[in-house]
């Protein structure tokens, strides 16, 4: 099959990936735009992963006012090059995740970084709710467990939805990031300011 060039410009725009990529994953998906995709995404997350280990010294702190003003964020996001931190996929990227912090109110970035005291908290009203419940100790330890993960889901900024697109994670349009950038991009903290907390 004869791959054009409209129709590897068409998955490039689509995708953010370079064109010989585009192309080969084309020539693999035997012209199927939808496998060619999915080709891509798993290339871009490999990819991705290698890069997750390397050093990330540049970046921005990007400051977001939501509309109406009564909501701001300020967020430190690190890449490896200044280059990258100027790029415009990048400040796109960083705009993107202080938009889902004002949104989603997130306690912190990861499950490190909230407060073993808070934890130990919801581990406690969770257990003496089931506990009332008069469920065996065996099913309330796994019950708890569970309801510890949908916490960590809704208060962890890497492990909450995308709000632009409920079907990835934050961590999913992370590794996207790394993938499309070409660089270690890491989320480093923030702050999120509401009017009158």
């Amino acid at each position: 099959m004869k791959i054009t060039a409209s129709v590897v410009k068409k998955l490039r725009d689509k995708t953010g990936a370079g064109m010989m990529d585009c192309k080969r994953a084309l020539k693999e998906a035997e012209g199927d735009e939808e496998r060619a995709i999915e080709i891509l995404r798993k290339k871009g997350a490999a990819s991705a992963k290698k890069r997750s280990g390397r050093q990330t010294a540049e970046g921005v702190v990007h400051a977001y006012i939501h509309p109406g003003g009564r909501v701001g964020v300020l967020i430190e996001v690190n890449c490896e090059t200044d280059f990258v931190a100027r790029n415009d996929d990048f400040k796109v990227f960083v705009n993107n995740i202080a938009m889902q912090v004002a949104a989603a109110q997130p306690l912190s970035v990861d499950r490190e970084g909230i407060p073993s005291d808070i934890v130990e908290i919801e581990k406690r009203i969770y257990t003496e709710q089931m506990q009332e419940s008069g469920k065996p100790q065996n099913i309330i330890e796994k019950i708890v467990e569970g309801k510890l993960a949908k916490f960590y889901k809704e208060n962890c900024l890497l492990e909450q939805p995308y709000v632009k697109d409920n079907d990835l994670s934050i961590n999913d349009y992370l590794v996207q990031a790394r993938a499309k950038i070409g660089e270690n991009v890491v989320i480093k903290r923030f702050v999120r300011y509401q009017l009158g907390e």
